[in-house]
């Protein structure tokens, strides 16, 4: 009787029952992760793998067929790639730029800087759809209120969202205005845990307000330009409720990028392998560019 019950009390040390309450605390997330996220990858390489129309529910293996005819027999993918690529290019640095600059001037107390930051975080909190239909009025032809703002100045506003030259650009300025808030506060926490110290001894030092920029504030905010950077990144290769709202792809398929192009392939098309291949190749482009960046910042530190 003795052996038998000291046996479980030598298996079960103190290390590995602290090892394994840690595993039972962690298992729900774990479970969740697995679920909701591995399980659904999962799911959607296999299915990029067959054809599958949903409305007659039938499939059947086609094997890399979907990736061979995304990248090389339909040119459309390709001008679909270029326009996420177009989306991302110019919203990234002009929301990092406008959320640092925003960042820079409310990160002290004054007063009236939490109205300030109210007003422009404001939008983040606001649903999407209201924000976008609200701006797809607004930058109507003549009727919009931004052309009659321009008009009392003399200057003819195109019709921004049907005029090819101008469409992407409205949806980039619309997009960052919406989402530049979260990137402000970021930016301000991370000003503000900055040590007051360094700035008052480069200014003992003689330094001016861009030397204390350039040599100081810049080189200590880069951890968190890194996570802002990824964060943007992958946030405007996946933009799909702005097209969708303002634009519909239009015109002439200028707006038209990867995650509104895979959405209508699965449920106007109702080609989910087509789709889901699709959803693949939009999966690993943000993979690579994520791990670009880490690379990058790696490199320079």
């Amino acid at each position: 009787m003795t052996a038998d019950t000291s046996r479980p009390a030598g298996w079960l040390t103190l290390r590995r029952r602290e090892a394994l309450t840690g595993w039972l605390f962690v298992s729900p997330l774990t479970l969740g992760f697995a679920i909701f996220f591995v399980g659904p990858l999962v799911a959607v390489f296999g299915y990029s793998l067959t054809e599958w129309n949903l409305l007659t529910q039938q499939s059947s293996w086609v094997g890399m067929a979907n990736y061979t005819d995304a990248l090389t027999r339909n040119p459309d993918f390709w001008k679909v790639l270029k326009n996420s690529l177009v989306f991302a290019a110019g919203l990234v640095p002009l929301n990092i730029a406008m959320a640092l600059g925003l960042a820079l001037a409310l990160a002290r107390p004054f007063r009236g800087a939490i109205f300030f930051r109210t007003v422009f975080f404001a939008p983040m909190v606001t649903a999407a759809v209201a924000w976008a239909i609200v701006w797809r009025f607004l930058l109507q032809g003549e009727s919009g209120a931004v052309n009659q703002a321009l008009a009392l100045i003399g200057i003819d506003g195109p019709n921004w969202l049907r005029s090819p030259e101008w469409a992407m650009a409205a949806v980039i300025v619309t997009r960052v205005l919406k989402t530049v808030g979260l990137n402000m506060i970021l930016f301000i926490a991370a000003l503000q845990s900055i040590p007051r110290d360094y700035e008052e001894a480069a200014r003992l030092e003689g330094a001016s307000a861009l030397q204390i920029f350039r040599r100081i504030t810049w080189p200590l905010l880069a951890p968190t330009t890194l996570v802002i950077t990824v964060i943007t990144v992958v946030g405007s290769l996946k933009v799909f409720d702005h097209i969708y709202l303002m634009t519909g792809g239009g015109p002439e398929n200028g707006t038209l990028v990867l995650a509104y192009y895979i959405y209508e392939q699965g449920f106007e098309f109702f080609d989910v392998g087509y789709a889901a291949a699709l959803a693949v190749i939009l999966f690993g482009l943000i993979l690579v560019l994520t791990l670009a960046q880490f690379a990058l910042r790696g490199r320079s530190a």
